[in-house]
Formats: C-alpha cells, structure tokens, sequence
C-alpha cells in the first residue's frame, strides 16, 4: 500500500487562460481571495505587489503577465496560491483554484517542446489523466533568483 502512495503526486490544480495546471500541495501554503494589493514602483510587469497576509508582507506575482498572456481581469474565481519555495513565499495570481488530485507518477511525462503558451523552461512535466491534460509548473524556474532579483529583494 504504501508503494502505491509513494508513487502518487498530490497537487493542487489550477486554472490559467483555460488550461490546467498543477503544483505540488508540499509548496502551497494556502489559497487566498484576491485582497487589496500594494504596488510597489519599479518592478517587473508581473510583480503586482505585496499583500500583508496574516502579518506577513508576501509579495503577488500574476502568472498570467509572467507568461505573457492576455490580461482579463480579476473575477469571483480568481485566487492567489501562496507557494512556498526555499526562504520566500509568494503568490500568485491565477484565473482559479479547485482541486487537489493524485497524479500517478508514471502519468507525468516530460514537456513537449512547445506547450500552449507558456514557456517550457517552466513546465516540469505534462500529466495525462483520462480527459484531462494537466500542466506541472516547475516552480523554482517560474520564480528564479536570475529573473526576479526585486522578489527576492522586497522579501529580504
């Protein structure tokens, strides 16, 4: 039994220009409402800003301006994850959050060389589950220290 376990993923899925993705549930820490968001000049385009969550000033990326995707506006179903990587959380804005599945390892493949519209260097690998095609999100290549060195700024 406990094989069994071992090779399943727990993540979380969520949604972003209508395809789904998927991050491991060990790096979300909680998933949010949009709340007020408090810029902060001079960062990247996809930098919102930063929320005071819980006492703690975390910064809010949107995904849909870290891949370039067309803005749509915050809805009822937006949400932001707060994921947890090494030293720094972060949230991320995403179109919605829904499930938490278990994907069979042997279901993940690695990336295709060109996935809808975001970059492969960010995919970690493309899961097939029945009808559905889930996109897993390597995290440490979304928010590299080389690529948003005002992140790690505004948190230090």
């Amino acid at each position: 039994m406990s094989e069994e376990i071992a090779k399943q993923l727990k993540t979380i899925v969520f949604e972003l220009n209508k395809e789904e993705y998927a991050l491991p549930v060990k790096q979300v820490g909680s998933i949010e409402r949009v709340m007020h968001i408090t810029r902060i000049p001079s960062t990247l385009h996809f930098v919102k800003g930063v929320i005071n969550l819980r006492g703690v000033v975390t910064p809010i990326i949107d995904l849909r301006a870290r891949f370039d995707l067309a803005d749509i506006g915050y809805t009822e179903s937006t949400r932001i994850i707060i994921v947890n990587l090494e030293e720094l959380a972060v949230g991320l804005i995403v179109d919605a959050a829904y499930d938490v599945i278990d994907i069979p390892t042997d279901a993940i493949e690695p990336a295709p060389e060109v996935i809808g519209s975001v970059q492969v260097d960010y995919i970690e690998g493309v899961a097939k589950l029945a009808e559905r095609l889930l996109i897993l999100l390597n995290m440490d290549k979304v928010l590299s220290k080389d690529g948003m060195k005002e992140l790690y700024e505004i948190e230090g």
